[in-house]
């Protein structure tokens, strides 16, 4: 087992409440507000069906805690099986049953998508019979149906009962086409200002080109030109190295202690993870996420797939999923990018939150717990809660340690700084926890956008929610390869360069929405980020020729200026280099620490490899924008 990882073993489960179903015991039980009124015809009508007493007490006792019915109970753990269940209900109501639905029979009407969120019926045309009506009754209502049955018998021919899983599946089914078309388009069509779609929007495209000829008009032109250009670079560069040495700085603050769980029953909670060639970490991902410290009945997992990726498909059916699993598969249709397939399967979330992570991870068990804590006592603008991402594989290469410097220095440092002054935070890809609804009314996730964490997380804010942090961690293993890596790192680049640009569409609405204080925030986080890995080499060629022409000229004739910009050059140089170690160090653990080693005496190189990986953005923005460079990842340890 790899440093940090989790033990295998599931989160603590807490002994089976004994609740005597019997009238006179529940009348002397302390659970009797919660139990008595609701459960008791419940667990009558479960018993009439033939379940057990141990069975139903087991289930009362979890629905009691969990704030659940008793049939969500069994059917989300280990009781029953959906398929036998419903069909004692269908032997019960003298109904025939069925536990599929033929691709077809079902049509996209409007509101179909609701029975994703709660399946109870659906209507089934057939080519060679009158059309059916299936439902999957809940026992709870089961009494009024049998009452219906008797007074109009001549609706037996027309109703079959089915499972919830079945009309779930058969929903995603006959609404592929138009979900995945508004999935695409949604964003675009409704709300156009905040889609990537057009890279160049309005006179983008000419100022970049006037950019450009300037550029190389000045590293053509004379002496004072260059200046002037040396001037301006070193000067963004030095105020995003000064933002971080701010962060820097407040890591030494204490950090609030984390909010204790609120009581009472939990909400259900929609995980999502977007899966794309992933089949050799099937295993571990199913496993992991089955140790998530959450009531089975009241967690919605979604794994969302690629239609035509067939081997991964297969190789999460081939594990033991529970019945809070669910597999999604996203019709193909270009672009073919991890946030067109997070907004496809959102029409089905049921969750009250949303977590998204990558198929990688190794989230907390108990990450669901704080990030449910911190919104139940967070005012109601905080929208999302990013968790930090730990590298679990620092030690494998020289890439794998710089990143971890790089994760650390991010989620555990700036991050939570910015969080602390409220300003806007770019989310990471991974371990978001969101507000539902705001999520859904803010557009969600830009499908054309390649880091469509960046993204959102600006556009919250512009709408006026902000972002915060919670330390409950997600291990995840980083790139040990310069060509994985690269290719990794040149679509972070070119999502952020597709971020500014649409965000800068019309900077003074953008300044007036944000604040001045934030815009600037925002200008140095991705604007002065990307200028400054851009602009890397350039310095680097600046400090040098300085110490250059200084070697070779007297002293008494170096002018004021040249030695004002040797001094900014070598704070820009050296103070970046020195602020990636301390701001990754400091939040480091001496474990990690360890692993890291001497790799650190690779930063200059590491900082080179991140400007080839910038320029290739900008060459990429221009032929291939939205083009998502896969990585690959492999299982971290022996599965289980």
């Amino acid at each position: 087992m790899r440093w940090g990882e989790y033990p295998l073993k599931g989160p603590q489960v807490l002994p089976p409440i004994p609740v005597d179903l019997t009238s006179e015991v529940l009348s002397t039980s302390a659970a009797v507000p919660y139990i008595f009124g609701r459960l008791q015809s419940e667990v009558a009508a479960l018993a009439r069906l033939g379940i057990g007493r141990p069975t139903l007490e087991k289930a009362a006792a979890a629905a009691a805690l969990n704030g659940t019915s008793v049939e969500q109970e069994l059917l989300a753990g280990t009781f029953l099986q959906e398929a036998p269940y419903y069909g004692a209900i269908a032997r019960e109501l003298r109904l025939p049953f069925t536990d599929t639905i033929r691709d077809g029979g079902m049509v996209d009407l409007a509101g179909l998508d609701s029975q994703l969120l709660r399946p109870t019926t659906a209507r089934v045309q057939h080519p060679l019979h009158l059309p059916l009506t299936l439902i999957a009754p809940e026992i709870g209502r089961l009494q009024e149906v049998h009452d219906l049955l008797d007074r109009h018998p001549s609706l037996r021919r027309s109703l079959m009962v089915t499972t919830p899983s079945a009309i779930r599946a058969a929903t995603w089914r006959a609404g592929a086409d138009r979900r995945v078309r508004e999935s695409v388009g949604k964003l675009f069509e409704s709300q156009p200002q905040l889609s990537a779609r057009v890279v160049f929007h309005g006179r983008q495209g000419f100022y970049a080109g006037i950019g450009l000829c300037l550029l190389v008009g000045c590293l053509a032109s004379g002496s004072t030109t260059q200046d002037l250009l040396h001037v301006l670079l070193s000067t963004v560069y030095l105020a995003t190295l000064l933002l971080r040495a701010h962060a820097v700085v407040q890591r030494r603050r204490r950090r609030p202690r984390a909010p204790a769980t609120p009581g009472g029953p939990c909400p259900v909670y929609t995980v999502m993870v977007a899966v794309y060639h992933e089949a050799e970490v099937a295993r571990q991902l199913v496993a992991t996420l089955k140790r998530l410290d959450w009531p089975a009945s009241r967690l919605d997992i979604k794994f969302v797939c690629e239609a035509d990726d067939v081997a991964t498909i297969a190789a999460l059916r081939a594990e033991t999923l529970g019945p809070q699993f669910e597999i999604v598969e996203v019709p193909p249709m270009h672009p073919r990018t991890k946030p067109k397939a997070l907004s496809y399967a959102l029409a089905g979330a049921r969750g009250q939150y949303v977590a998204v992570y990558d198929a990688e991870d190794r989230p907390h068990p108990q990450q669901l717990r704080e990030a449910y804590a911190k919104f139940s006592c967070a005012s109601s603008d905080i929208a999302c809660l990013q968790a930090p991402l730990v590298i679990g594989n620092g030690g494998e290469s020289w890439i794998s340690a710089l990143f971890a410097l790089e994760y650390s220095a991010l989620f555990r440092a700036l991050l939570p700084m910015l969080a602390r002054h409220r300003m806007p935070l770019p989310l990471g890809g991974t371990s978001n926890h969101f507000r539902t609804d705001i999520l859904r009314s803010s557009g969600g996730w830009d499908p054309f956008n390649v880091t469509e964490d960046a993204d959102l997380g600006m556009r919250l804010y512009r709408l006026g929610y902000r972002s915060d942090v919670i330390e409950r961690q997600t291990i995840e293993d980083a790139p040990t390869t310069i060509g994985v890596w690269s290719r990794q790192r040149t679509r972070w680049f070119k999502g952020w360069l597709l971020t500014w640009l649409v965000l800068m569409r019309a900077p003074r609405s953008l300044c007036r929405e944000m604040g001045f204080k934030a815009f600037c925030v925002f200008q140095l986080l991705i604007g002065g980020m990307l200028l400054s890995s851009l602009a890397h080499p350039l310095v680097m060629f600046f400090l040098l020729h300085s110490i250059a022409t200084m070697l070779e000229a007297p002293t008494e004739s170096v002018s004021l200026f040249d030695s004002a910009m040797f001094v900014v050059d070598s704070i820009n140089i050296l103070g970046s280099y020195a602020i990636f170690l301390l701001l990754g160090t400091a939040a480091m653990i001496a474990p990690e620490k360890k692993r890291i080693g001497r790799r650190w005496l690779a930063v200059p190189l590491y900082w080179m490899m991140v400007s080839v990986a910038a320029w290739r953005a900008v060459i990429e923005l221009r032929t291939n924008p939205f083009h998502w460079h896969k990585t690959p990842h492999r299982a971290s340890n022996p599965s289980p």
